[in-house]
C-alpha cells in the first residue's frame, strides 16, 4: 500500500493490476449515512432484485434513473451526494483518467447477518465503465468463531481480486475492517464478502456506483 502525496485529500493506493483507493469518510458524512439508514430502513426500497448478494437486508438510498427493477429515488442530502461525486472524481484525477462525463448512478446498504455472504461479482451502472466502492458503516467486534484457522481468519472479510498474475505480483487484497474506511475501485474488479459466524451481530456496509465516460485511447498515453 503506497501513500500518494500529490493531493489535498488523504488517501492511499493498493495496486492489483488495477488501482484501489482507500479514503477515510468524514465523521459528519459517516454519521449522516448511518442515521438516515437506521431512521428509514423500514421504508427504503429493497435492492435485492438487482444485486447478487445472498443477503436479506439490502436497501437502496439513491437511484438516479428509473429502471425495470428500481424506481428513481433519493434519501440523501445534497452535501452527501456531492461528497461521493468529489471522492470519485479525485480517484480519476490522481490516476490521470481523461474524463468526458460522470454520472452518480446508485447507492445502497447491505446488512449481513450470520451466514449471509456476497459471492464473487463485478458492478455496472448505465455504462459498463465506472467506479464502484465499499464503505464500512458498522463492523462488529466479534465475527464469531472461525471454523478452522483462527490464525488466518476470513469470517466477514472483504476480498478484492486483481487482474494481474504471475510470480512476485499481488493478486488479491483483504483489508482489515475498520469503520469509516471507503474503498474505491473500477466496476470490473472482482470482489466478494465471506460470511461471519456471530448470530447476534450485524455487518453493515455501503456501496456506491458512478458511471465514467472517459477517453480510453488518451488514457493510455498519459
Amino acid at each position: 500500500m503506497a501513500n500518494e502525496a500529490n493531493s489535498s485529500i488523504p488517501y492511499s493506493t493498493i495496486f492489483l493490476g488495477q488501482r484501489i483507493n482507500l479514503y477515510e469518510v468524514p465523521l459528519d458524512i459517516f454519521n449522516t449515512l448511518n442515521g438516515i439508514y437506521e431512521l428509514h430502513v423500514n421504508t427504503l426500497p429493497s435492492a435485492n432484485k438487482q444485486l447478487v448478494g445472498q443477503i436479506k437486508k439490502e436497501h437502496s438510498l439513491y437511484n438516479s434513473q428509473e429502471t425495470p427493477r428500481m424506481k428513481k429515488h433519493n434519501s440523501l442530502p445534497p452535501y452527501v451526494l456531492s461528497w461521493f461525486e468529489s471522492t470519485f472524481t479525485h480517484y480519476l484525477n490522481v490516476h490521470n483518467f481523461p474524463i468526458k462525463q460522470l454520472h452518480l448512478n446508485s447507492i445502497w446498504v447491505n446488512e449481513m447477518e450470520a451466514q449471509e455472504y456476497n459471492p464473487i461479482h463485478i458492478h455496472q451502472g448505465l455504462l459498463f465503465t465506472g467506479l464502484s466502492s465499499v464503505m464500512m458503516l458498522k463492523i462488529p467486534k466479534d465475527m464469531g468463531p472461525e471454523i478452522v484457522r483462527e490464525d488466518n481468519p476470513s469470517r466477514g472479510a472483504l476480498q478484492l481480486l486483481g487482474n494481474c498474475g504471475g510470480d512476485f505480483t499481488k493478486t488479491d487484497f483483504a483489508p482489515s475492517l475498520k469503520e469509516r474506511s471507503f474503498y474505491v475501485f473500477p466496476y470490473d474488479m472482482r470482489h466478494c464478502v465471506y460470511p461471519h459466524n456471530n448470530p447476534s451481530a450485524i455487518r453493515r456496509t455501503l456501496a456506491a456506483n458512478m458511471d465514467v465516460d472517459y477517453d480510453a485511447i488518451l488514457g493510455r498515453q498519459v
